[in-house]
């Protein structure tokens, strides 16, 4: 346990770290609008390639889908547990400085960081390789463009858009991540690990639509409770840092809410249709 404390928590590499835009790979903002521009730009080029080409049928990508799960599964699970011990850690090291302040407590600091903090250290070490990580989710999104899934296009804005709030996290070390981002590798643990599980035919016991949509509902009611945790702390005490950049965040949110509800909504919609040519079907052939 002290050599991965050590590892995940410790190492100088860790503690030292600094986002900066000249040390940092892809920490610029030119960095990330050239990514994200040729991200969309070549998922809508896969897109009209295969509607142009008349295809309706999924195209096969045998054991890509599954391999890509088990990464970003096993990637999730270092950040979850290096950004679980490094939070300690700084709790630790800091206690002194709540000693004699009844208005400060840690689970506060995971909610709102104090005017003024600045990203570098043990947690912005592990934001920084939340925000790397998000790199690979984008592969996700062209999965759901070459399989031919409903809208998406919703799905390439989705992950376009994580990327982004990753990014404003680290560049106005913004409140709230930390547990936004412990949540977000939780879940992505239990996602993509089922998805693993699926996609190299092991057996399961039902569909992977209740499993993948309450771990997506779980997140969002996290989240929603620690955004009105954040609001609260910045108007009753004192300020939390990059808050310009959590109404931000709290906005794309919404978006990303509204785009989630009105592509479930369509997959019931299509679900329902499908059902009802069925049992028309079944009712000719009596």
């Amino acid at each position: 346990m002290r050599g991965i404390t050590y590892w995940l928590a410790e190492h100088p590499a860790i503690v030292n770290f600094r986002w900066s835009h000249a040390q940092s790979f892809g920490s610029t903002w030119s960095f990330l609008v050239s990514s994200l521009v040729f991200y969309f730009l070549a998922a809508l080029l896969v897109h009209l390639l295969l509607h142009v080409s008349g295809r309706r049928r999924p195209v096969p990508l045998g054991p890509l889908p599954a391999a890509h799960s088990l990464a970003v599964a096993v990637s999730s699970a270092a950040i979850f547990v290096g950004l679980l011990l490094s939070s300690l850690a700084e709790i630790r090291d800091s206690r002194w400085s709540w000693r004699g302040r009844s208005h400060t407590t840690p689970l506060q600091w995971l909610l709102c960081f104090p005017l003024g903090t600045r990203p570098s250290g043990r947690v912005f070490f592990w934001s920084y390789a939340f925000y790397l990580s998000r790199f690979l989710h984008l592969l996700r999104a062209f999965f759901a463009v070459l399989r031919r899934r409903r809208n998406p296009l919703a799905r390439v804005f989705s992950h376009g858009a994580l990327l982004a709030m990753s990014f404003l996290w680290l560049e106005f070390s913004q409140s709230f991540q930390v547990l936004a981002i412990l949540a977000a590798t939780l879940v992505h643990v239990v996602v993509f690990g089922y998805r693993f599980w699926v996609g190299v035919g092991l057996p399961v016991a039902s569909s992977s639509t209740p499993v993948v949509l309450g771990c997506q509902l779980a997140l969002l009611c996290c989240n929603l409770v620690c955004h009105l945790g954040v609001l609260f702390l910045h108007f009753g005490k004192g300020g939390c840092n990059g808050i310009g950049a959590w109404v931000f965040n709290s906005v794309l949110n919404g978006v990303l809410l509204w785009v989630f509800l009105h592509c479930y909504d369509k997959r019931g919609d299509d679900r329902g249709s499908r059902r009802g040519l069925r049992e028309d079907e079944k009712k000719k052939d009596q």
